[in-house]
């Protein structure tokens, strides 16, 4: 056969690869694709372009059908796009359910691809990011017996703590999919479209006879507000995809990495030490007071990179990301305008998860001290309490990160140990401002229980507002320090734990850990 013959008969095969591969691409049809973008809606070929870097897409399991595919019926890419790309200039791998074929539905082909994906982030050591808009299995499945195999379930829980995973859901997602959330580090949830269900409202109703809509089942006011299984709600799905890179760029791409420092050449211009003087403005030296942290927060880390996490749920608690000096860190602070900064159920819960996760990814853990405790009552008991805040301490203790512990205003009994005053704890510093009180529990409180004379009660009531003057002396605190230098001193502290930052890396132990 000669050269041109061979270029000849390669023809009709590549015809018939050009066809397919173009069949794969059609998603639900014009008609339907039309009928879903009026709506406003994001695509899910088009939300996997606008995740990536330009032109970075490489398509994974396109000719993927579901065993009952035909020209008269075809399932294109069994309505699940996946795929490998970049953000930032770093490898991920991606998902996406595609609402407009088969209404997003998990196929026998779906199934196998979500697993791929899974198995290939833990193998080649990638995120993974997942975009949820379906109705779980697909109810054909069952007509076409085919042979078990491992899930994407099982391959996300193994990826806990070894690359970063998130959640995007752009649209209503049910069953098996909507697992894939609960299993994520981050959640998105598009608000006005997003919900989130073990079974939607049909099934509610015959099950239950509960007449329930998407949003009062699994909207985002029930899981960003309320169950605290979704981190941040955004407007629409360019802003959850915009979340979604600003998340990944906090996080090394694995475990056995970290992430780089962002200077100068990445834009970040405030890398060196500031005095903090609006501090003296934002804190009042009096307890009672309630101020915003949010807004300390704000003035310490470098400009503008401040990202909290999980905003809505168990807001006297502030979880977020930022950059200090060019490092990304973690940062868990109490928020004395909620409760007094004093931690329920859902504030210890989200800081537990929280350290896990950043502490799985090496990020240096800041914790801001100012809570009258943990929450007392007996509703707070009912709720958990005592596990709640249990767990937070195990996930702090255990954290094998720089730890940089600031006392700013009060941090009683079980509330200074959970915010990581402890000694003997790996605390690389410990400071508090010169109005830290720390104590079992408030001196007043506390000698009026025991029942102490009026002398013994003043003394303890004297010695509590005389500050942090005697735990200093004994070294309960490295220092008690201007709060106007709380960058500088954190800053040092950093360039201390410098060598441990720069050792080689791996996963942490995963006791416990799951997102």
């Amino acid at each position: 056969m000669t050269v041109g013959e061979n270029r000849a008969a390669w023809g009709p095969l590549l015809d018939t690869l050009a066809r397919r591969q173009a069949a794969a691409r059609v998603m639900g049809g014009p008609e339907k694709l039309a009928r879903y973008r009026a709506t406003g809606r994001v695509d899910a070929r088009a939300r996997v372009q606008a995740l990536l870097d330009t032109d970075t897409f490489v398509e994974l399991g396109a000719l993927a059908g579901d065993g009952t595919a035909s020209a008269d019926k075809p399932v294109p890419a069994d309505a699940f796009v996946a795929g490998s790309g970049l953000v930032d200039g770093r490898p991920v791998l991606v998902g996406s359910e595609d609402f407009t074929v088969a209404g997003g539905s998990i196929g026998t082909a779906a199934a196998t691809k979500r697993a791929r994906i899974a198995a290939l982030a833990q193998q080649e050591r990638v995120p993974l990011v997942m975009m949820l808009e379906g109705a779980g299995h697909r109810a054909t499945n069952a007509l076409h017996p085919h042979r078990p195999a491992p899930n994407d379930l099982q391959a996300l829980s193994e990826l806990a703590g070894l690359v970063p995973t998130v959640a995007v859901v752009t649209g209503p997602s049910a069953g098996h999919g909507a697992l894939a959330a609960p299993m994520s580090d981050y959640v998105v949830m598009v608000d006005g479209d997003a919900s989130l269900f073990t079974a939607g409202p049909p099934l509610v109703a015959a099950s239950l006879g509960e007449q329930v809509s998407k949003e009062e089942l699994g909207g985002p006011a029930v899981h960003a507000v309320a169950s605290g299984l979704a981190h941040a709600v955004a407007a629409d799905v360019e802003e959850a995809l915009e979340l979604t890179r600003t998340y990944l760029s906090y996080f090394p791409t694995n475990a056995w990495s970290r992430t780089p420092d962002a200077g100068p050449a990445e834009g970040n211009d405030d890398v060196g030490e500031r005095v903090l003087e609006e501090l003296l403005d934002l804190v009042p030296p009096n307890p009672r007071r309630p101020y915003d942290m949010h807004a300390v927060l704000a003035e310490l880390v470098d400009e503008d990179s401040l990202f909290e996490v999980q905003p809505q749920h168990g807001p006297s608690m502030i979880t977020a990301l930022a950059r200090l000096g060019g490092t990304a860190v973690a940062i868990v602070a109490n928020q004395p305008l909620v409760l007094a900064g004093a931690l329920d159920v859902a504030a210890a819960s989200k800081a537990a998860r929280f350290i896990e996760c950043t502490s799985a990814f090496h990020l240096p853990l800041v914790q801001l001290a100012d809570n009258p405790g943990v929450l007392a009552g007996s509703a707070s008991e009912r709720a958990g309490i005592l596990r709640a805040a249990a767990r937070m301490f195990a996930a702090q203790h255990r954290a094998g990160v720089p730890k940089l512990h600031v006392t700013v205003r009060k941090a009683f009994g079980f509330g200074s140990s959970v915010m990581g005053q402890n000694a003997f704890d790996a605390q690389t510093v410990s400071l508090a401002f010169p109005d830290a009180m720390l104590g079992g529990i408030p001196a007043a409180v506390g000698g009026a229980t025991a029942k102490e004379d009026a002398g013994t009660q003043q003394a303890l009531v004297d010695n509590e507002a005389a500050g942090p003057w005697r735990l200093a002396s004994t070294v309960t605190y490295d220092d008690v320090i201007d709060p106007r230098q709380l960058r500088n001193a954190l800053l040092a502290g950093l360039r201390l734990a410098q060598g441990r930052r720069s050792a080689p890396v791996g996963p942490v132990q995963r006791t416990g850990y799951l997102p």
